[in-house]
């Protein structure tokens, strides 16, 4: 008590009722991706129990074609040639292919076309909640667009990443004074515990579970980024580091850059070696197309490529 009257103490990190809401809406929006997940296994493992080997020939077990024949199946459908034809054109799987995968429906049980059928309709009742929260974050952040594109402009990050990132850290990071502060209450700093002179060992604090999930995310799809400077620091580290650390390294730099930019309102400019013109449209692009199935509205600017 003494401490804390003179000031020694450093107090938590707590948001405001406003962040606390955005945190609430992201976190239940993971909850719910992380059933979506369970459901593809048990999905995949009851066609497998059933000797359906679908997802052998289709890379997407959830896809649009996978999905249009697996509700034939479940409502009945016996013909492993009329199966095959429900598949979209672009599928790679051949129509021999995708006979032979549902060859066992000939014959299958009625319970498994049940199981199946009720799966799929969780499915859909799971994919409708994320719909919603995906509106309802978008309502939230309205009023914080230009942060929320700022930070989706960063390779490995997107439109729910940067959604994430501002509901846990705010939308201006205004509760951490430098990027060095942010990096340690994410954990994305190594550790310190030293002795005597003598360091023990590096291994990062524990940190915010939430932001370490999105960061490590973040870094181990910035690396793969062609032309990017994280691949070229990635490639320069790894030899040394091994992967695990050369991620850490990487998300501890993607850190420092989200507080940059989140704090002092900078946007993101590549460095990397092999910057090209289309690389930057299409990712452009992809990124308009995000913000605009959330809701959000995005004025192109004359520079802008059209889409």
């Amino acid at each position: 008590m003494k401490r804390l009257v003179a000031q020694e103490l450093t107090l938590s990190f707590v948001p405001d009722a406003e962040q606390r809401l955005w945190r609430t809406v992201m976190r239940r929006k993971y909850q719910i991706t992380r059933s979506r997940v369970q459901l593809h296994n048990r999905l995949e493992s009851l066609l497998e129990e059933a000797h359906i080997k679908v997802s052998s020939v289709v890379s997407d077990l959830l896809g649009t074609s996978a999905r249009r024949m697996l509700h034939a199946v479940g409502d009945g459908e016996t013909d492993p040639a009329a199966l095959a034809a429900l598949a979209d054109q672009r599928l790679r799987a051949t129509p021999e292919q995708l006979r032979d995968a549902f060859g066992a429906c000939a014959d299958l049980h009625a319970v498994y076309r049940r199981l199946v059928k009720l799966t799929l309709d969780e499915l859909r009742v799971i994919e409708d909640h994320l719909a919603q929260l995906d509106q309802q974050m978008a309502q939230l952040l309205a009023y914080y667009h230009d942060a929320v594109q700022r930070l989706a402009e960063v390779p490995g990050l997107g439109v729910d990443s940067a959604q994430q990132i501002i509901a846990e850290v705010g939308a201006s990071a205004a509760a951490f004074p430098s990027a060095k502060q942010l990096a340690s209450w994410m954990g994305a700093c190594p550790g310190n515990e030293e002795s005597a002179g003598v360091n023990y060992s590096h291994r990062c604090p524990k940190g915010n579970r939430q932001m370490r999930r999105v960061l490590n995310q973040a870094a181990n799809a910035a690396v793969k980024a062609k032309g990017t400077i994280f691949a070229v620091v990635y490639r320069r580290l790894v030899p040394r580091l091994g992967h695990a650390q050369a991620i850490g390294a990487i998300a501890h730099r993607l850190c420092r850059l989200i507080w940059k930019i989140l704090h002092q309102g900078i946007r993101y400019e590549e460095r990397g070696p092999a910057v090209s013109k289309e690389a930057t449209q299409a990712r452009a692009r992809k990124m308009i197309r995000e913000l605009r199935s959330l809701g959000y509205r995005v004025e192109l600017a004359s520079q802008t490529p059209a889409v």
